[in-house]
């Protein structure tokens, strides 16, 4: 790979603490091979390497690349027939989706992403029909759609082994539903072949085979507590210690899941993790909305990761997760955009500007998110949930090469007073009209809005065509039983937590 010298008007390196940041003023990064190795301000670097190609104009501002901390599919929900609804209903509405060709669907999330400074994602797939072969084959595709586009990817499959659609056990729920809708559910159910064996075969086949590649890691997943059984957590607890491997799992993303938790061990789901030796800095929990007190402080104290997924939480009326108390407790804290932002897109520059604003609580305190906080949160806090750890997320000596060039003038015209600081103005005005130049390991991946690895148009045309197909019989059929079980599962839940027993959903803590 070619060295290359990236020009800025000024660049960010990364924060000092919540309030201050690192900054050089017309700043300039060598890097060779991928990797940073030297910084400076562009004069000095010219002046030492003058034949050394130039990547940037002096008219940008640059950053390290973004990290996606949280992620799933290409298409979003709503593009496939799925509206927002509260999560455990919205589960059924996910029935509908389309058979999709998974490379072009990955893709099509991953131009969405590079043009708003995504240079990593942790892509946490799952859900998927078939035998361990079929799983895999399409596992590869997914993570073959970000070799080919440039990006780095943490990959994860899920694993569900119990309670695949409510928090019962499969046969129970078929069990209380008409007999009319048990023999589709039954089908339905059939559908998803992997054992737990199988789930963790998967984990050692992509590990090996992507163990030599320097843009993918492969991560582990527990996808829930309701739906990982007892054994699947003591397997992949071991599995995590056994190879240092980071996993990520959604946990309390609702008041429904934290009374499962008690129902399940007569605890909070933190400490119910907590007896398989899964709390750590190799565990980020995603979400952690139903977080209490006491778990928070446990969080803390074992180096826990959490993904906050703001926009999420809001569209799928989850709750608005204690951010404000993960930062005062010192919990390393990721951005995700998950299913979609708040816009149906993947725009990590409008997801900071979400979280910097929905926990601004009343009062004069100093304890609402400040933006060199969530710029952290995007950049080194969400490194550190991935396979990538501590080589990303900053622009330092030895780590690698990520960043992203914002253009200035789209953020400061026509007017800007200058005792704004710049990461101020970044988080709070770059749009992704203004973002000219993203690199990954040193590679150009993004300039001037062209995506130089992949045709973009090309793509989301074969996208488009073939979707265009007539719905094969499976998914008429999925569409139906669909539309039959959701007033099932409204009634599976409508008496879920007993009012006597529990507060209500909507008492949470006010600093969040």
């Amino acid at each position: 790979m070619a060295t290359t010298l990236i020009r800025s008007r000024a660049m960010i390196t990364g924060t000092r603490d919540r309030n201050s940041w690192n900054e050089i003023a017309e700043g300039a990064v060598l890097q060779e091979d991928g990797v940073v190795v030297e910084l400076g301000t562009y004069d000095d670097l010219s002046r030492k390497h003058p034949s050394v190609p130039v990547v940037g104009s002096g008219r940008e501002i640059l950053l390290p690349g973004f990290v996606n901390g949280h992620h799933h599919v290409g298409l979003t929900p709503v593009q496939l027939g799925s509206p927002d609804m509260p999560l455990e209903l919205w589960f059924v509405t996910r029935m509908v989706s389309r058979n999709l060709n998974l490379y072009l669907d990955t893709l099509y999330s991953a131009f969405e992403m590079i043009a708003s400074g995504i240079t990593t994602v942790q892509h946490i797939h799952g859900w998927a029909p078939g035998t361990l072969p079929t799983v895999q084959a399409g596992s590869q595709e997914v993570i073959r759609a970000y070799e080919d586009i440039g990006m780095r990817v943490s990959y994860c499959y899920a694993v569900r082994d119990q309670n695949r659609l409510v928090y019962e056990e499969d046969a129970a729920f078929v069990a209380r539903l008409p007999e009319e809708l048990q023999g589709p559910m039954r089908q339905w159910f059939s559908r998803f072949k992997l054992s737990l064996d199988d789930h963790m075969d998967l984990f050692a086949n992509l590990r090996s085979t992507y163990a030599d590649k320097e843009r993918v890691k492969i991560q582990l997943a527990p996808a829930n507590l309701h739906w990982c059984s007892d054994a699947a957590l003591t397997k992949i607890a071991a599995a995590s210690a056994a190879g240092d491997v980071p996993m990520h799992m959604h946990v309390l993303e609702t008041a429904l899941q934290k009374e499962y938790a008690w129902r399940r061990g007569g605890c909070t789901a933190v400490e119910y993790l907590d007896r398989f030796g899964m709390l750590g800095p190799r565990l980020t929990l995603g979400h952690g909305v139903w977080l209490n007190e006491r778990d928070i402080d446990r969080v803390a104290e074992t180096g826990t990761c959490i993904c906050h997924n703001c926009s999420s939480n809001f569209r799928l009326r989850s709750g608005i997760a204690a951010l404000n108390r993960f930062e005062a407790k010192g919990i390393n804290v990721a951005i995700g955009l998950d299913e979609a932002g708040i816009n149906d897109d993947r725009d990590m520059l409008q997801e900071m500007r979400m979280v910097l604003r929905a926990h601004r609580v009343p009062g004069m305190e100093d304890d609402v998110p400040t933006s060199a906080q969530v710029f952290r949160m995007a950049t080194e806090d969400g490194a550190k949930t991935t396979g990538f750890g501590s080589r990303i997320g900053v622009l330092e000596v030895g780590k690698a090469a990520d960043m992203v060039l914002i253009d200035w003038q789209q953020i400061s015209y026509p007017y800007l007073d200058r005792e704004i600081g710049l990461l101020d103005a970044v988080v709070q005005r770059a749009k992704t009209q203004g973002v000219r130049t993203v690199m990954c390991a040193g590679e150009v991946i993004y300039d001037q809005g062209k995506f130089t690895n992949v045709d973009r148009d090309a793509a989301l045309r074969a996208l488009h065509d073939d979707l265009q197909r007539t719905l094969s019989d499976d998914e008429v059929d999925r569409r139906k039983l669909s539309k039959a079980l959701l007033p099932h599962v409204k009634a599976f839940y409508k008496n879920y937590v007993d009012p006597e027993k529990h507060e209500p959903f909507y008492r949470q803590s006010s600093r969040v």
